[in-house]
């Protein structure tokens, strides 16, 4: 059986250098289809693999109360965030005070969405976040410091003017000779001491997550004080494990602290650091079904002309199929050839497609989401696959034709 498999295959080489041009238009043809499937869904799997890290990083074990929904709206459709009244400070206050359950609550709030940072000369893009924070928001907002110190507690508790700079803050306004920390900088129209630089999250897939700045919640009270200004509570529970029981009592507490009567529902909104990811990835399931509905029909294109060129190279070889029938070859023979060089074409686009595919796919994840080296190993199989009964559909038709041409009447074929 192997070695009636590889002489198929040797004759399928053969016929296929005899028609190098037309075949490797085809296999070209089946290469962009499986490059359009395979490296779709790997950029997908690059896209997901971002949302994963920039909100695990985030921290697995930590929650969120705010007075909004989180929503993700594209285009025209989607449903519209639900707003609540706003959290007061003296509300989450008290929150951090009665919250008995063992955990690291922080409050914070955002005093720009579009700030300018300044030092002497140099100065920020409007498009740095400027949030309020306490001695614990770093940690229950998933930052790490990679040099200076955090706020300490009188620090916020005065509204002292000192900042946390995230990284494309630090490189924006400061050369790599100078040394940030205790470097006075303009934000707004006050002036802060740089006392911590964090380390870089990156801003892959979009989140920005270095093009900020954090100044002790008070502070920001003060000075970027706004009506119906409202504030976020993060929670940093101390295990995975924990929870949902963690929730349970945050949600009963606040419930008290919000005067939400029994039976009401809740006027805010408890959120994980994975339900927006989960969200987006939802959202990213419709895209590729497109991309997918795209490849098919660029495949089943490939499929006929891979159908018309064994058509036509069953007219051409009619009478090389004669002597062959004249010689002893049966049908099965005979399709079994013309079957096999349909698939080692098909094969052959689909090796340069899964080549292009990992290509372009790793391209993708490392110059636009920062990401790592990716190899698709499913997509793999699956563009594999693909080809194979791409091959099979092709062929079979032609295949079928060839095998029940009269030896007499091939032989005599002009």
């Amino acid at each position: 059986m192997a070695t009636f498999v590889k002489e198929n295959i040797k004759i399928s080489l053969g016929a296929i250098r005899s028609q190098l041009l037309r075949t490797v238009l085809t296999a070209l043809i089946i290469a962009i289809g499986i490059t359009a499937l395979v490296g779709t869904l790997t950029c997908i799997d690059a896209i997901k693999t971002s949302i994963n890290s920039n909100f695990t990083s985030m921290g697995a074990n930590t929650f969120a109360i705010r007075n909004r929904e989180m929503s993700v709206h594209i285009g025209q459709n989607g449903k519209k965030a639900k707003r609540f009244r706003s959290i007061t400070y003296e509300e989450a206050i008290r929150f951090t005070k009665e919250y008995s359950f063992p955990s690291s609550p922080s409050v914070s709030t955002r005093a720009s969405g579009a700030g300018v940072l300044k030092y002497e000369s140099k100065k920020t893009n409007p498009n740095i976040q400027v949030f309020g924070g306490d001695e614990n928001y770093l940690a229950t907002a998933g930052y790490e410091l990679e040099k200076g110190r955090n706020f300490s507690a009188q620090e916020v508790q005065y509204g002292n003017h000192v900042a946390i700079l995230g990284k494309d803050v630090i490189t924006a306004l400061f050369s790599s000779k100078d040394d940030p920390i205790d470097k006075v900088i303009t934000i707004g129209s006050g002036k802060y001491k740089v006392i911590g630089i964090l380390k870089s999250k990156g801003n892959s897939a979009g989140f920005g997550g270095d093009k900020l700045g954090i100044l002790p919640l008070n502070n920001v009270r003060q000075y970027f004080s706004m009506p119906n200004m409202t504030f976020t509570i993060n929670i940093l529970v101390k295990s995975q494990q924990l929870m949902d029981i963690a929730v349970n009592e945050a949600t009963g507490l606040f419930r008290i602290i919000r005067n939400v009567k029994l039976g009401e529902d809740n006027n805010f909104e408890i959120s994980k650091s994975d339900n927006l990811a989960n969200m987006l990835i939802g959202l990213i399931g419709k895209t590729t079904a497109g991309a997918t509905a795209i490849a098919v029909i660029t495949l089943l294109g490939a499929a006929i002309g891979l159908m018309n060129i064994m058509l036509v190279s069953v007219t051409e070889r009619t009478r090389e199929i004669g002597i062959r029938k004249a010689v002893g070859a049966n049908h099965k023979t005979i399709r079994n050839q013309f079957l096999v060089e349909a698939i080692v074409i098909c094969q052959l686009g689909g090796v340069l497609g899964i080549l292009f595919a990992v290509i372009c796919g790793n391209l993708f994840s490392v110059l636009f989401l920062n990401g790592s080296f990716i190899m698709p190993w499913l997509w793999t199989l699956l563009g594999i696959s693909i080809c194979m009964i791409v091959g099979l559909f092709s062929g079979l038709y032609p295949a079928i034709k060839a095998s029940r041409l009269d030896p007499i009447e091939a032989l005599r074929f002009e």
